[in-house]
């Protein structure tokens, strides 16, 4: 069933089904609260992730002081936690994705102009930033339905009866990395939509060391590498939190880069790979704490 033992598997499925089901019936307020204090507790005791939440977020932002660093660590654990609440919440049906968008009206307006300027496909391009499962729900639901590239969890149980399931629900189609390549290219060779988060380390062959936040980190080369054999418009989004189940989407301007001052095709990938990360950057910055610096993003082991 998983790489797991059975026993275990099932404990934590039903330790999910049981919060999921605690989120169904108490007070909203209780259910950030309790995240809350879940958070603050997972800083206190993980001295590691910690470490390295302090250690990222010091080298990102060198003119903070040590004390605006850790009180921003503290805040990337809270927000995380709202995020937590706020998809407990969706789950159990008592936040509805429209109702969480407050631009909703200039949101569908910008999803409708995409249509005419777009008719090779799209890859919208985020980060494990803000409600990361809440742009693809909301675009999926307003015709958008997408190929989002996931990581298969840990739990085939929890994977299999509740992320895809509330993943799927206004047609998006979840697809695991190893077979995410073939998957995102018939996509956007049917003028589809793909959704691909870009923030998180990969292996050397799959990706370049390009800066992001003024280091080199290993990032994938697939979205510069569709882009140069489908050439579907590539658009940065994100849906930055302006308070509890509140959200505001953000969709950029395609990014039409495709070095063609560059002759060598590995070159070529290289430069627009830093270009996206350049975008990403903009994004985060522009609400830090919102985004996961507990993840050992710049480790260069591979």
């Amino acid at each position: 069933m998983s790489k797991k033992g059975t026993f275990v598997t099932y404990a934590e499925y039903a330790g999910v089904k049981l919060l999921i089901g605690i989120a169904s019936i108490v007070p909203r307020s209780f259910i950030y609260g309790l995240m809350r204090g879940v958070s603050l507790l997972f800083y206190r005791l993980s001295a590691k992730r910690r470490r390295i939440t302090i250690d990222n977020l010091r080298y990102a932002f060198p003119d903070l002081s040590e004390e605006e660093v850790e009180q921003l660590a503290r805040e990337v654990y809270i927000e995380l936690s709202v995020t937590v609440s706020d998809i407990l919440l969706m789950l159990t049906g008592r936040l509805d994705t429209d109702n969480m968008v407050e631009n909703y009206d200039e949101a569908l307006q910008k999803l409708e102009a995409l249509r005419e300027k777009c008719p090779q496909g799209i890859i919208f391009m985020g980060a494990h930033f803000s409600n990361w499962e809440l742009p693809p729900l909301f675009a999926s639901r307003h015709g958008y339905p997408m190929t989002v590239i996931g990581r298969r969890g840990d739990n085939r149980m929890i994977d299999e009866k509740l992320v895809l399931p509330f993943r799927a629900q206004y047609g998006n189609q979840t697809v695991y990395k190893k077979k995410a390549g073939i998957s995102m290219l018939r996509t956007l060779r049917q003028h589809g939509t793909v959704g691909l988060l870009i923030d998180q380390k990969v292996n050397k062959e799959n990706g370049f060391l390009v800066p992001f936040f003024g280091r080199e980190a290993f990032t994938t080369h697939a979205v510069a590498t569709l882009k140069l054999k489908a050439d579907p418009a590539i658009i940065p989004i994100s849906m930055p939190r302006m308070g509890r189940g509140r959200y505001r989407l953000n969709i950029g301007e395609a990014i039409d880069y495709r070095a063609d001052e560059i002759e060598s095709e590995e070159m070529k990938l290289l430069k627009m790979t830093g270009r996206y990360n350049q975008e990403l950057e903009e994004i985060i910055r522009a609400h830090p704490a919102q985004w996961l610096w507990m993840h050992d993003r710049w480790n260069k082991r591979v």
